[in-house]
C-alpha cells in the first residue's frame, strides 16, 4: 500500500512523530524476528511474513481517530444502530436461525447478542475478508511508541496463526489494527477462543460461520456473559439526582438505585431482582441515562468503549423488537477533536487531576477526573469530555 508519510490530522504530523523515539524500523523488524524464532515460530514463516515489509502510514492516523473516540453519542448511534442496520440483523437472525440456537444452547449467548456484534463488526459478514494485510499493519502499530508493546505481543500471536495453518499469509487480512474475520478477533483473541466448530481442523473465522459464531459465543462465554441476564436498560433519574454516582466503578444493587431515584424509562420502579448495576450518562447529563449489568461488561471485553458496548446492547434489543431510546442527546452538539481531547487531558494534569496519560483518548480515568473538576467548579459532574468543560479549564489554565 503506497501512501505518504506526510499525514496531517487533528494538528498532529504524523511523519515523523509517529515513529518517534524509535529504532529504524528495519533493525527493530529483524530484532522482533529473532524474539519470534525465540518464541518458536518456524523460519519459513517469518521469512515468508516479514520479508520487505514497510510501515503503513494510514494506520497510524485511523488508530489516532477511532470513532468511539471522535464522535458525539448521537452521531456515534446514529451510524451504528440505525434503521437500515436493525432490518438487516432481523433478517439475519432469521437467516441463521438453527445454527444461532445450536450456538446459544452451547455457550448461553442470545442469538440476537451475536448477530448485533456481527452487524457492527463487519455489517454481517460483508467486510470480514478486510482491507489491510495484518502482517505490515501489526508492525506498524508494533513499531509506533503509543502501544508499542501491546501490538508488539498481537504480531507475534499472527505469526503464530499462520504457523498454525489456520489461514495463508496472502487471505490474512483485517482491519487497519489487525482484527480478522466475521467478529473481528485480534490476534491474542483467536489464540485464545476461537473454535473449529464443525472439525475440519481450522479455525477459520474469514470465511466459515460456524467457526465465526462459535468463536464469538466462546468469547463471551468466557467473559462472563449470562445466559439469563439483559445488558442493561434506558433509565430516568430525578432532578436532583447527584451525578458523582456516574461510573462503571460505582456498581450498587437496583434496590439502591431506586432509593436514588432511579427509575425505568417508562417511570415505573426498577425491577426487585439481585443485580449489581452501574450507571452511565454518555452525552452528559442532559441526554440518555443507562443503568448497565454484568452484561454489558462482558462487552466492554470485546470493546472498551462505552458507546461501542451501548450500541450493541441497544441493537440487540432493536432485533427482538424493543424501541428505540427516548433520547441521543442534543444535536447542536459538538464533538471534542482527537488534539482538544488531548489538550483537555493536558489542563487537567496541570490542574493536579488525574485523567491518564495525555494521548487524546477519553477513557474512565479521564470521565472521573472531568468529574472531579466539575465538582470542584460547581458544574454538574457527569464526567462529560464536552467543549463547556473545556472552555472552563482553559480559563481556570490561561
Amino acid at each position: 500500500m503506497a501512501v505518504v508519510f506526510a499525514l496531517f490530522l487533528t494538528g498532529l504530523f504524523f511523519s515523523n512523530q509517529a515513529f518517534a523515539n524509535e529504532q529504524p524500523f528495519k533493525q527493530w523488524l529483524a530484532d522482533l524476528k529473532n524474539e519470534a524464532a525465540g518464541k518458536g515460530i518456524s523460519a519459513k514463516t517469518l521469512d515468508e511474513a516479514l520479508t520487505g515489509i514497510e510501515p503503513i502510514p494510514r494506520v497510524i492516523e485511523l488508530d489516532r481517530r477511532q470513532p468511539e473516540f471522535t464522535l458525539t453519542f448521537r452521531d456515534y448511534m446514529d451510524r451504528m444502530v440505525n434503521a437500515k442496520r436493525i432490518v438487516k440483523a432481523q433478517t439475519t437472525i432469521r437467516a441463521n436461525a438453527k445454527l444461532l440456537n445450536e450456538v446459544a444452547a452451547k455457550y448461553g449467548v442470545q442469538p440476537q447478542y451475536l448477530v448485533a456484534f456481527w452487524g457492527l463488526e463487519t455489517d454481517f459478514g460483508r467486510l470480514a475478508s478486510g482491507y489491510f494485510p495484518v502482517i505490515p499493519a501489526l508492525a506498524t502499530l508494533a513499531h509506533d511508541s503509543r502501544r508499542g508493546k501491546f501490538f508488539r505481543g498481537q504480531l507475534i500471536d499472527a505469526l503464530r496463526i499462520l504457523d498454525g495453518g489456520h489461514i495463508d499469509l496472502a487471505r490474512m487480512k483485517g482491519s487497519w489494527a489487525g482484527a480478522m474475520g466475521h467478529f473481528q478477533f485480534i490476534p491474542s483473541t483467536f489464540n485464545a477462543y476461537a473454535i473449529d466448530y464443525d472439525g475440519d481442523g481450522k479455525r477459520d473465522i474469514w470465511t466459515n460461520n460456524k467457526d465465526a459464531l462459535a468463536s464469538a459465543a466462546n468469547f463471551l462465554a468466557n467473559s462472563g456473559w449470562q445466559r439469563d441476564e439483559i445488558w442493561g436498560r434506558e433509565v430516568k433519574v430525578e432532578d436532583s439526582f447527584d451525578f458523582t454516582n456516574v461510573s462503571l466503578k460505582i456498581k450498587k444493587p437496583l434496590s439502591a438505585w431506586q432509593a436514588l431515584g432511579v427509575r425505568r424509562i417508562n417511570g415505573k420502579d426498577l425491577p426487585k431482582a439481585d443485580v449489581m448495576a452501574s450507571l452511565l450518562a454518555p452525552a452528559g447529563h442532559v441526554g440518555p441515562k443507562f443503568l448497565v449489568y454484568g452484561n454489558f461488561r462482558a462487552i466492554m471485553r470485546w470493546n472498551q468503549s462505552q458507546f461501542y458496548a451501548l450500541a450493541i446492547g441497544h441493537l440487540a434489543d432493536r432485533i427482538i423488537g424493543k424501541g428505540p431510546l427516548s433520547t441521543l442527546g442534543p444535536r447542536d452538539e459538538k464533538s471534542l477533536s482527537f488534539a482538544q481531547s488531548e489538550e483537555l487531558q493536558q489542563l487537567l494534569i496541570d490542574a493536579g487531576y488525574d485523567p491518564g496519560p495525555a494521548d487524546g483518548i477519553i477513557g474512565s480515568m479521564t470521565r472521573d477526573a472531568i468529574r472531579a473538576f466539575q465538582k470542584d467548579n460547581a458544574i454538574v459532574p457527569d464526567g462529560h469530555p464536552s467543549a463547556e468543560v473545556l472552555a472552563r479549564i482553559r480559563a481556570k489554565n490561561p
